[in-house]
């Protein structure tokens, strides 16, 4: 792999430009609404699945659907016929078991994004692969001391995830709190983005919007544009948020509510922290406290500087084509749902009870120290997995790499010792953020530029800023076997941004 050129940038920077001329969608259209949508109806939660008996079985397909997306007719790809797919809501030390069918015309497979299971097997082992019209049985054990929280599931097919996610292809899990928050409601919002064309199909993607990670034209709550909620003054709403989105940041804001923070990712804080805005990473997933507040309040996601290729060339040298928002022309916050907040005062709930303390592995024996370089550069020739780019006369693929290297399934990158704590520093040397997901074992973040962390931090995806570097430390802990750790922006992802470890 090579550095990008300035001849190359410049190249990169004419087909952006191109495909803001010609309309594309995702990364060079993104509003609000867009063309022909409506919305404002009601908030509707996906169907919740539970388990029984301390196990809960199911079926899912995995198969096109044709569906009501904002008020226009939309072919999309679904989980059970439902955009999302249905929430699982399991206790700690449960069971699940999948019966994966897949009726796509591409092979596909399973990843319960976040939950500590073995990777092993037909657990949550991302080397499955299900073949159009075959199926899959997944069984996946939770450990009894299992962290509570919010979690999801989706397809992890290397070189089909951010197109299979992208189509609807995702849902929610919920591993339940053993010590209840006292709450009026829980809601479960999964974020997502679509791009449609015309006809309601699928829109293609081109390979600057694959380089840059692709995002949809219209972001949805639970598969609804700007659904509506209401409460009464004085209730208290548990919030559970998952950013599904391909590659799209989200940054929160729900102004007149007062709002705190109960949950990043997994397990709870112990006392829940008071906040004005949150921004997640594709892949997290955050639980807001909402005590209602009398008034109407608009859940918005404000832009976020994500990083972008004027970055390596300086401000300005794309002719405005490849700005650091990521969107063109389109700075304004958008509209998630609307709350509004009305009538009798509710009685007022119990205090929320301090959470137990989160452990904090900055005190245990580090076995081993490594660092991972995410990289984005040019290769030449038409070999590899890399989003193709042509300009002026030139052929080229741009490379997405760790350590200097592209996926390989069959190359072991990163051997661990079971049982043992290894501390990562997880560099990016690319202009773009580059959000960090290991399966199976959640990251102790130590190190991130002058954030807080006086208090233990623990994520599954951890945003990497362009150009930073930021220490976490892992404990490879209750399973051995093989699995990968990647970039979550899955465009990314599905290039080669992606490595693998094997505990042993």
């Amino acid at each position: 792999m090579s550095p990008l050129t300035r001849r190359q940038l410049l190249a990169l920077g004419a087909a952006g430009a191109g495909a803001t001329a010609i309309g594309g969608t995702g990364l060079w259209w993104t509003t609000t609404g867009g063309p022909g949508y409506t919305g404002g109806e009601q908030l509707i939660e996906p169907q919740v699945l539970a388990s029984r008996d301390r196990v809960l079985e199911l079926e899912l397909t995995a198969a096109p659907a044709r569906i009501q997306v904002g008020g226009r007719e939309a072919s999309v790809q679904a989980f059970n016929d439902s955009l999302p797919g249905p929430t699982l809501r399991v206790a700690p030390g449960d069971t699940i078991r999948v019966a994966m069918t897949n009726q796509l015309q591409a092979p596909t497979n399973l990843h319960v994004h976040g939950l500590h299971v073995s990777p092993e097997g037909n657990g949550d082992n991302p080397f499955v692969s299900i073949a159009p019209g075959e199926s899959f049985d997944y069984e996946f054990a939770l450990p009894d001391d299992h962290p509570p929280g919010t979690y999801w599931y989706h397809p992890h097919r290397h070189g089909h995830v951010a197109d299979q996610v992208a189509a609807g292809l995702y849902g929610a899990i919920i591993v339940e709190d053993p010590e209840p928050v006292p709450v009026t409601r829980e809601r479960v919002m999964v974020v997502s983005d679509l791009a449609l064309d015309a006809s309601g199909n699928l829109a293609d993607v081109s390979p600057m919007q694959q380089m840059m990670g692709r995002e949809g034209e219209v972001v949805l709550v639970n598969g609804q544009l700007r659904p509506q909620l209401t409460a009464a003054p004085g209730e208290r709403e548990r919030w559970r948020i998952i950013n599904a989105c391909p590659s799209r940041y989200l940054r929160l804001q729900l102004d007149g509510q007062q709002v705190r923070l109960l949950s990043r990712d997994l397990g709870r804080l112990p006392i829940p922290e008071e906040i004005t805005e949150a921004v997640i990473a594709p892949g997290n997933r955050i639980e807001l406290l909402v005590d209602t507040t009398a008034g109407s309040s608009t859940l918005v996601a404000a832009p976020v500087n994500r990083g972008g290729m004027d970055a390596m060339m300086g401000e300005g040298m794309m002719g405005g084509t490849m700005m650091g928002d990521n969107e063109p022309g389109n700075d304004e916050p958008i509209e998630l749902l609307a709350l509004t907040v009305s009538g009798e005062p509710a009685q007022t709930p119990a205090p929320v009870p301090e959470g137990r303390p989160l452990r904090d592995l900055r005190g245990e024996p580090i076995t081993a120290r490594r660092t991972l370089d995410f990289a984005m550069g040019m290769a030449g020739g038409m070999g590899g997995g890399g989003a193709m780019m042509g300009g002026e006369g030139d052929t080229t693929m741009m490379a997405f790499t760790i350590n200097g290297q592209e996926f390989a399934p069959d190359r072991t990158d990163t051997a661990v010792a079971a049982g043992t704590v290894e501390e990562w520093t997880l560099v990016n040397s690319s202009p773009m953020d580059h959000p960090v997901h290991l399966h199976v074992w959640p990251m102790q973040i130590i190190e991130d530029g002058d954030c807080d962390l006086s208090e233990p931090r623990w994520q599954d995806v951890v945003n990497v800023p362009a150009l930073e570097e930021v220490k976490v430390l892992i404990a490879f802990e209750d399973f051995p076997g093989r699995t990968v750790y990647h970039c979550h922006i899955l465009d990314h992802e599905d290039q080669g941004m992606m490595g693998t470890v094997e505990a042993r």
